[in-house]
């Protein structure tokens, strides 16, 4: 009865947050409390168990940093310097903003990047007066690829490298980045397809834009300095990551907590609790309970656990099963719990022979990091993306996203195949 009652909450929950009639976090937060009423699990269970804390409070974080360096003009600044670069011309913009969005991703982590940089896209299209929604699309899909190129790059691939201590960030850039690098070429070409006609026909000024005096518009305060800064500080402390082996949320907290320090004879905490996403940050902790309750009644972990009684234990069929399953599920729920739930499970594969696990794991963080392209709660970055962008009133529709998120994961998967196929099973079938 828990396993229907789970199921069915969550699956209407869904189809709310896709009509996008009522507010997401609303429906996220009421299917959350529905199980907690019904006795799914505790309240309890909820705070201590299901609800990533470490992702709210680096999300809270990164928003306060955010909200105090955007007081400084510093983001219309770069926005206009930046548009002036390409002399206002919406193609060349959209390739860029895809690159600068994968490289940032991929050196940060994607949520931090699309922070920064969609404050900065929201403001260039509306200085030349242009859609959003192809950018906000470039963002969200350059931002989950990047991610994947590396071990911090994306909470998934975080979570398996803490898991398997051999796959070190090296091993992620030297395995994973070559075909992060095709996708995303291969998601340019798509992007640029799709909007090539629209984004050509727009109307642009670039005379106008030209006039501007970007430099204007920095507030040269003390707080400008600060919060380059400690903004600097805390990037430097997520590039380190790795080597210090102090948790990027603790690094992202002592920033947020240090500006504020920092700042407050210049801009009062209140101001700056203010520009918080707040609905988003309540989305996830909405989500991460709806997930929750699929994960108490044990949906996800059969889920899993039906991978290997479906290749019956076959190495070849294993691999590419993660790699599907991974980029389906990871679509419909929010990729962090669905990794969480098939750690264990390909950490079981050992039992039924399979020695050698990497392919496996390139498989699982493939398939998470790119299926989270296929709609708006497949990944943190795309929640964030969606709640920024509703707030300046550029609104991303649910099924809109899907119209193009659902190619790119099925493109992102083609490619991941062939990848993963040629690399490491081919081989491996040969040695049979």
């Amino acid at each position: 009865m828990d396993v229907l009652l789970a199921t069915i909450i969550f699956i209407v929950s869904y189809f709310f947050i896709m009509t996008d009639k009522i507010n997401r976090a609303i429906v996220a937060l009421s299917g959350g409390t529905l199980l907690l009423l019904t006795g799914i699990f505790t309240t309890q269970d909820i705070f201590t168990e299901y609800i990533d804390w470490a992702t709210i409070a680096l999300l809270f974080s990164m928003m306060v940093l955010i909200s105090i360096t955007e007081k400084t003009g510093l983001f219309t600044f770069i926005a206009i310097r930046f548009a002036q670069r390409v002399g206002g011309r919406p193609i060349p913009l959209l390739v860029g903003v895809g690159v600068l969005t994968a490289l940032g991703s991929a050196m940060l982590d994607n949520v931090t990047t699309v922070l920064i940089f969609v404050p900065i896209l929201l403001k260039i299209t509306k200085l030349l007066n242009i859609p959003s929604f192809p950018y906000l699309l470039m963002i969200i899909f350059s931002s989950n690829i990047g991610g994947a190129a590396t071990l911090i790059g994306d909470p998934p691939n975080i979570m398996i490298g803490q898991a398997v201590e051999h796959l070190t960030f090296l091993s992620f850039f030297i395995h994973v980045g070559p075909v992060a690098l095709v996708m995303f070429l291969t998601m340019i070409l798509f992007i640029y397809l799709c909007f090539r006609k629209t984004l050509s026909n727009s109307v642009i000024d670039a005379r106008e834009l030209e006039k501007m005096d970007a430099a204007s518009h920095l507030h040269k305060t003390p707080m400008l300095y600060k919060s380059i800064s400690v903004l600097i500080l805390t990037i430097t402390g997520f590039l380190l990551h790795a080597f210090v082996h102090i948790d990027l949320t603790a690094i992202a907290l002592a920033g947020a907590l240090l500006l504020l320090f920092l700042t407050q004879d210049e801009l009062e905490a209140e101001r700056v609790f203010e520009k918080v996403e707040w609905v988003t940050l309540f989305f996830f902790v909405g989500l991460f309970t709806l997930v929750g309750g699929l994960q108490e009644v044990g949906v996800i972990d059969e889920l899993a656990r039906a991978i290997v009684l479906t290749t019956d234990g076959d190495y070849v069929n294993t691999t590419l099963l993660v790699l599907w399953v991974s980029g389906i599920f990871s679509g419909i729920v929010d990729n962090i719990p669905f990794v969480a739930a098939m750690i264990p499970v390909v950490q079981e594969f050992e039992s039924y022979g399979m020695v050698y696990l990497d392919p496996i794991w390139w498989a699982l963080s493939l398939g998470a990091c790119l299926g989270g392209n296929g709609t708006l709660i497949g990944s943190s970055a795309n929640v964030v993306v969606a709640g920024l962008a509703e707030r300046s009133g550029d609104r991303i529709s649910f099924v809109r996203f899907m119209l193009f998120g659902v190619p790119i994961v099925l493109l992102s998967l083609v490619i991941s195949t062939i990848y993963i196929y040629l690399r490491y099973l081919l081989p491996y079938i040969s040695q049979l």
